[in-house]
């Protein structure tokens, strides 16, 4: 049976339903939708969310949960617009703004979206390099180098089917995933303050607001926005509004838990970050490395900082190697070509290579790329809104009103929020 025709035919062939059949029936017909929102959510893991969390957690303990919590809600809904675009069109984001926007306008979004990609990939190498730093003792430049050798090698394994680097970048989620799991038991954070902290909206001071901007821009990631449309555009063909209506409740739960699983990594990271740090008044606790070097002696544990430095690994690898495949979506999209993928990585590779050269302090260049993203969501958010509100582009997947004004909301916040710290934190 193929793809399509399980979407159409959802019967036992025994015509027997009992319920165990039933759901084996519903897992067979959701699996091959099952993987995009996977890959999307490991660029919300990147190192950049870990210099973020800490630094939050350090700082203010779990005031700022409520941040991660909305930002994470925020990246549901406009990574679901973004597999919606391409379900219904067939295209993907940049295609579209291609297709659609005026050409000296595209080749500007072009341009800003691949800076946004280098600030990306610097924050991703960066991670990466340290964590290879600090569980084998290489240098950072070392570190960089097999960054860029490993991230290579597993895009190169593309060749062999896109379902095999699914299970890869799902494996090193879930690895991660494990990881804060275990750290979050040894951790023990409160439970009161933390659930204040995370039903509570409130911001201590104008740095909180900076931060949180960094938190926003590490967790809802511009160039992922442009990934998953491509990713749901060509993936399983559907060929009537009742498959495309199936598909995208499939599509729409393969979201929820992709993105449940990055938000509960970044939950996770800023309340350990608290429980450790915060609560033992180490409220200047504000890099990776620190964070590395006190988990074990505070938690009494030397496995603690293993498995920082572990996850931090598979948080920058996995993230570099999306960031890679995004880069190519993007010029693909707006340009229309691309450059071999040993070149984009070598090229990407050099700006965290010269960071590192100079000796740059790692956790300001991580936050402060995480600003960058930030500034970067509303180019790719508002055209995204526009096009899934368009019914003659959307046919019968076109957003619902009250989706649309949403949307809305969400990138007037975020808009606000990139005008609060360009006007009083930058300036």
């Amino acid at each position: 049976m193929t793809v399509t025709n399980m979407l159409i035919d959802s019967r036992d062939g025994s015509g027997a339903t009992p319920t165990s059949s039933r759901r084996r029936s519903v897992v067979s017909r959701f699996l091959p939708f099952f993987g995009p929102a996977l890959i999307a959510a490991v660029a919300y893991i990147d190192p950049g969310n870990f210099a973020t969390n800490i630094e939050a957690g350090s700082r203010y303990g779990y005031t700022l949960l409520w941040v991660v919590l909305w930002a994470n809600l925020m990246a549901m809904l406009i990574q679901t617009l973004s597999v919606r675009l391409g379900l219904a069109t067939g295209r993907n984001l940049a295609e579209m703004i291609r297709n659609r926007y005026p050409r000296p306008l595209v080749w500007f979004y072009w341009v800003q979206a691949e800076l946004v990609a280098i600030a990306t990939d610097l924050a991703e190498f960066l991670g990466a390099s340290l964590a290879f730093n600090l569980l084998f003792g290489l240098s950072m430049l070392e570190g960089a180098l097999l960054t860029g050798a490993i991230t290579y090698a597993a895009l190169y394994m593309q060749r062999y089917g896109f379902r095999l680097l699914e299970v890869l970048i799902g494996s090193m989620l879930l690895a991660v995933a494990a990881g804060f799991v275990m750290q979050i038991v040894m951790g023990r954070p409160e439970a009161a303050p933390a659930l204040e902290g995370l039903l509570l909206p409130h911001f201590p001071d104008g740095y909180a607001v900076f931060l949180a901007a960094g938190i926003l821009g590490a967790t809802v990631m511009p160039h992922v926005i442009y990934l998953h449309s491509s990713l749901s555009q060509r993936r399983i063909p559907v060929k009537t509004d009742e498959q495309r209506r199936r598909a995208m409740r499939y599509y729409r739960w393969d979201v929820i838990i992709g993105m449940g699983i990055a938000g509960i990594i970044n939950l996770s990271m800023l309340a350990l970050a608290a429980a450790v740090f915060f609560d033992n008044g180490r409220t200047g606790v504000a890099s990776i490395e620190q964070s590395y070097q006190l988990l074990a002696p505070l938690m009494d544990r030397e496995l603690a900082s293993t498995l920082f430095g572990f996850t931090l690994l598979m948080a920058g690898l996995s993230s570099s190697i999306v960031g890679t495949m995004a880069g190519q979506v993007v010029m693909q999209g707006f340009v229309g070509f691309t450059i071999p993928i040993w070149l984009r990585r070598l090229l990407t590779m050099l700006p965290a290579i010269v960071v590192i050269m100079l000796g740059f302090p790692e956790q300001q260049v991580l936050v402060a790329s995480q600003v960058v993203l930030s500034f970067g969501i509303p180019f790719a958010l508002i055209p995204l809104i526009q096009f899934t509100a368009q019914h003659d582009l959307m046919g019968n997947l076109v957003n619902r009103r009250w989706v649309t004004l949403l949307g809305c909301a969400v990138a007037g916040v975020i808009i606000l929020l990139n005008g609060y710290v360009l006007t009083f934190e930058l300036l």
